[in-house]
């Protein structure tokens, strides 16, 4: 009698495969192990599915995290900070959408803007994982630039170089032409 009741309350607890949360939005299975040896024809593919599952859920941003990495990945840097900018956008809530923005401006060497979107991120954190992820990467940029690491701001106005450049052009057209 006393075994049933055990047997009856554990079958309570077992949850049927049916009952498990499905993902809202499918994301592709990412197919490689090594990403630094991903055939280019095969990342290409990859981006275009990516780019239409984006199109098929507009409100995803998981999906849009993981075109900016595969964009990051074939070196895609303008493409990948769009679709991470979309991502932190849509849910500025997401910790990966929101560390991988960070991640790439690491990455860039762009390290103040950097330090102030892993800041961000480790606010997001809501794991241990996702909290020493974080934790480390702060410690990273922060470690390069007490190195003197050389920090890439894209803040300067490239107007007036431009201009200079032009005009060196055309005078050197004109020298020529004389």
């Amino acid at each position: 009698m006393e075994s049933e009741a055990i047997v009856s309350s554990a079958a309570d607890l077992v949850v049927p495969e049916t009952a498990v949360a499905q993902p809202r939005f499918p994301v592709p299975p990412i197919p490689w192990r090594d990403v630094l040896d991903v055939p280019q024809r095969e990342l290409s593919a990859y981006i275009a599915r990516l780019e239409q599952a984006c199109l098929d859920h507009p409100t995803s941003a998981p999906l849009r995290t993981c075109l900016g990495m595969a964009r990051a990945m074939n070196y895609d840097v303008y493409g990948s900070l769009d679709a991470l900018e979309d991502a932190r956008t849509l849910d500025p809530t997401d910790f990966w959408a929101q560390m991988k923005y960070a991640e790439l401006h690491f990455r860039l060497r762009t390290l103040v803007r950097a330090e102030v979107e892993t800041r961000k991120a480790l606010n997001l954190a809501e794991t241990p994982g996702q909290l020493g992820i974080a934790r480390r990467q702060l410690q990273e940029i922060r470690r390069r630039a007490r190195e003197g690491t050389r920090n890439i701001t894209f803040d300067k106005p490239l107007g007036y170089p431009a201009l200079a450049v032009a005009g060196l052009i055309a005078v050197l057209f004109g020298v020529m032409l004389w």
